[in-house]
């Protein structure tokens, strides 16, 4: 009979002790250590996808080692193929995150009933077969090499697919399963732990792809060990606020592609239509002229975007004034303010400030200082800028208007839908041929003479 024995595992990065401690000694987080029984002995799961008369590995030469780069499995979605780095890459463990109702689910059924000559097996621990063919009905069932599994033991799904070999396993989601080595609670750390290192194992030894859904917690972050995150392959977080029907997936980990892709859907009935040109959706219509309206270029991975900036400048009437933003870096916000406070004199210490990205998304590029600065500057003045200029430079704590990197991407974006004045530093235009573009350039060298300029009209 094997032994048995109690572990004490952390909840949050899942460091393990033989006793209960209040501080976790790797992560520093108090009260996270939970008691566990592990059993140590032999397991009773049979890896049956094993082939015995295999020959084992043995060392090779990086120089014998052929890859075929065109191997990668297409997926129908191209958001998707986008942030995984071109497709599928056989043998990969892509792990799924996201906020509980945020469309992970329906992502992945929608690839694979989308998937019409690949045969992938979605195997749900959270749902009844009956409720996974109302939500196909519902996005609308195209392939016919989709199978559909309700288990929560990883020893069952393994084997059905050790018995159908599909060429793509989606599990949903790993926090729901269980192995019968580990004698602990479904979802546990040790549970998720064991789990995700036998798919692991069954993707790099069938060069089967797996997906994983996770599950998160509180603060956002995938819930379970962070053991988990290094394990897989690739971690894509599905982000977006449920009350919007944009999303955006946006890669965290890729071992086989860039960490800067992201994919941009909106949640519909019939489920996620992808959204081929962003910049669209993400600048809503204009009747006449609105101040604290600014729209910048920026960079999202290798796809231009433009976005629509909106500032609101008020006196404060309740004491202490409000710095809020939504999508931008509130620190970098706060930096911008005593930019034009100290070099263009405007007087924002008494002023409520609240900034927001349109559409919901969140973006870091410092591309946009230019525009949030020109929006700010607006709303304050309340002269609207004019819908036919936008801007794409950073702003120093100088008031210098500095450069920004992949400058023609951003110009070609702008005059693609229709701008016609586009706002740079003169740092950005030297060597270029600015009469290419189908729009106006103007450079500047600070912020002062940008909205000397840019007000004046």
């Amino acid at each position: 009979m094997a032994k048995t024995k109690t572990t004490f595992y952390c909840q949050n990065c899942g460091a393990n002790s033989a006793k209960w401690v209040g501080k976790c000694p790797a992560c520093g987080e108090w009260n996270t250590y939970v008691e566990e029984i592990v059993t140590k002995g032999t397991s009773t799961e049979k890896e049956v996808w094993e082939d015995a008369s295999a020959p084992r590995n043995q060392p090779r030469k990086i120089q014998d080692v052929v890859y075929d780069e065109h191997q990668r499995i297409k997926t129908p979605t191209g958001e998707l193929n986008r942030t995984l780095g071109g497709g599928i890459v056989p043998g990969s463990l892509v792990l799924i995150g996201g906020e509980p109702g945020i469309g992970k689910s329906t992502l992945l059924l929608q690839m694979a009933i989308r998937m019409k000559t690949t045969k992938v097996l979605y195997a749900s621990g959270e749902e009844s077969l009956d409720q996974i063919r109302m939500r196909a009905e519902r996005i609308g069932i195209q392939a016919e090499n989709c199978f559909l599994l309700a288990e929560t033991s990883l020893a069952n799904i393994l084997n059905h697919a050790a018995q159908l070999k599909p060429e793509i396993l989606i599990i949903d989601s790993i926090q729901t399963l269980h192995t019968e080595t580990i004698e602990a609670s479904v979802g546990s750390i040790s549970q998720v732990r064991e789990c995700a290192g036998k798919l692991m194992k069954y993707a790099k030894q069938t060069n089967v792809p797996v997906f994983l859904i996770g599950h998160v917690n509180k603060d956002g972050a995938i819930a379970g060990p962070k053991v988990l995150e290094h394990m897989v392959d690739t971690v894509l977080q599905f982000e977006g606020d449920r009350h919007l029907s944009y999303r955006i997936l946006r890669t965290s980990k890729n071992r086989f592609g860039s960490t800067s892709e992201i994919g941009i859907y909106e949640m519909r009935e019939t489920g996620l239509r992808e959204v081929t040109n962003p910049s669209e959706v993400l600048i809503s219509p204009r009747d006449g002229f609105l101040s604290g309206v600014g729209i910048g270029a920026t960079l999202e991975g290798n796809r231009p975007l433009l976005i629509e900036v909106q500032a609101l400048v008020s006196p404060a009437t309740y004491g202490t004034p409000q710095r809020s933003t939504t999508g931008f870096d509130g620190k970098r916000l706060n930096m911008l303010l005593a930019v034009l406070e100290k070099r263009l004199g405007i007087r924002l210490s008494a002023q409520d400030i609240f900034l927001n990205l349109a559409g919901g998304i969140k973006v870091n590029d410092p591309a946009l200082d230019l525009t949030i600065c020109a929006a700010v500057f607006s709303s304050f003045d309340d002269i609207a800028i004019p819908s036919s200029i936008c801007f794409a430079a950073e702003v120093g704590l100088g008031g210098e208007i500095r450069a920004v990197n992949r400058i023609e991407s951003r110009i070609t974006e702008a005059a693609k839908l229709g701008f016609k004045e586009i706002y740079l530093s003169k740092y950005n235009v030297k060597g270029i041929d600015t009469s290419k573009f189908d729009i106006e350039v103007k450079a500047f060298t600070r912020l002062s003479e940008a909205f000397e300029i840019l007000f004046a009209r």
